[in-house]
């Protein structure tokens, strides 16, 4: 268990494509600046939280209605030692029926418990996907940015 990969899941009532389409507006619910294109294979874009969080992605797995994979190129996390932790690890979403129900598994392959940020970034995804990413689904309305300033 010692090096088992940070994974959530959930139940929404939105089919697989509703989800898949949620998935990729990731301005819609991962609060943060983001640059680039998120929603097609090959794409790549960055995510930064000014003085906090810097990474840049690319999408090479975009599989309509059930799976999409990040690998993630580069990192720069300001609040732990190693700040490239999330350099070589891969953000995986797979949507599947389960009944009536669509099933949403997030894992970032990766992040480990050994890793420093482990506890800090767990729980930051527990609150973007089983949150902000969950009602996006569920209402179609793009989650307020949670690191927005105020001007």
């Amino acid at each position: 268990m010692k090096n088992q990969n940070y994974t959530t899941t959930f139940l929404v009532d939105q089919t697989p494509e509703e989800v898949f389409n949620a998935i990729n507006n990731v301005r819609g619910w991962w609060s943060g600046e983001i640059e680039g294109d998120t929603d097609k294979l090959g794409a790549g874009f960055t995510y930064r939280v000014p003085d906090v969080h810097y990474s840049k992605q690319k999408i090479t797995e975009f599989i309509p209605g059930k799976k999409v994979v990040w690998v993630v190129l580069d990192a720069d996390l300001k609040f732990v030692e190693d700040k490239s932790e999330w350099k070589g690890t891969e953000i995986t979403f797979e949507i599947s029926k389960k009944g009536d129900k669509t099933e949403v598994r997030f894992t970032h392959v990766g992040l480990v418990p050994a890793y420093e940020c482990y506890n800090e970034c767990s729980n930051a995804w527990g609150t973007l996907i089983n949150g902000s990413l969950r009602k996006l689904i569920t209402t179609g309305k793009d989650q307020p940015n949670l690191f927005a300033t105020k001007a």
